[in-house]
């Protein structure tokens, strides 16, 4: 068995990010089943709350992703969280990953958590460099992207298969420490 990760509770003004337990599945399951959520980020839509429970077992909960939950509901509208940089092994490096109940997009609130983990990676974790990953056709997370601070930096071609099969590119942004620095404590 994988070991969990232990993720601490982080709030923003109108979210509260915090660690997926097993009785989460049915909500992870009423965003995750969605055709518009899931492909943008090249995995499929969840068919039932077993698939939903077994990601938050195998992947949330054994790695730093926190649940992403209104204040004013209570609702989980999302994920995000840490994996390792695979393309930056030897350096102290992680790539953000996140996703976004369908009825939630367009009030700010990934822009919002996300800002809150980048501070989190720099000032917590001690960061040099965060990554972050989208394909060409995810203008949503784009935005997100470069409303956070990231810059460009190119983009991997066939460099990803998602879960119908499909190679596509990559467009990959980072955020050095020093960019932080400047954009985030001033």
């Amino acid at each position: 068995m994988k070991k969990i990760i232990r993720v601490p509770q982080l709030e923003t003004d109108r979210l509260i990010l915090r660690m997926w337990t097993k009785k989460d599945a049915p909500a992870l399951f009423d965003y995750a089943k969605d055709p518009d959520v899931g492909p943008n980020a090249g995995w499929k839509p969840h068919a039932n709350t077993g698939e939903s429970r077994m990601i938050i077992d195998q992947l949330f909960r054994c790695n730093m992703t926190w649940a992403i939950v209104e204040k004013d509901t209570g609702t989980i509208v999302g994920s995000i969280g840490f994996e390792d940089d695979k393309y930056r092994p030897n350096i102290s490096s992680k790539e953000m990953g996140y996703s976004l109940a369908k009825s939630r997009w367009g009030k700010g609130y990934m822009t919002e958590a996300a800002k809150r983990l980048v501070r989190y990676a720099f000032d917590e974790l001690n960061l040099d460099v965060l990554m972050i990953r989208t394909s060409e056709t995810n203008i949503r997370s784009q935005r997100v992207i470069d409303k956070c601070g990231f810059r460009y930096e190119g983009t991997l071609r066939r460099a990803y298969r998602t879960y119908d099969n499909y190679l596509r590119e990559v467009r990959c942004y980072s955020m050095l420490k020093e960019e932080y620095e400047n954009l985030y404590l001033e």
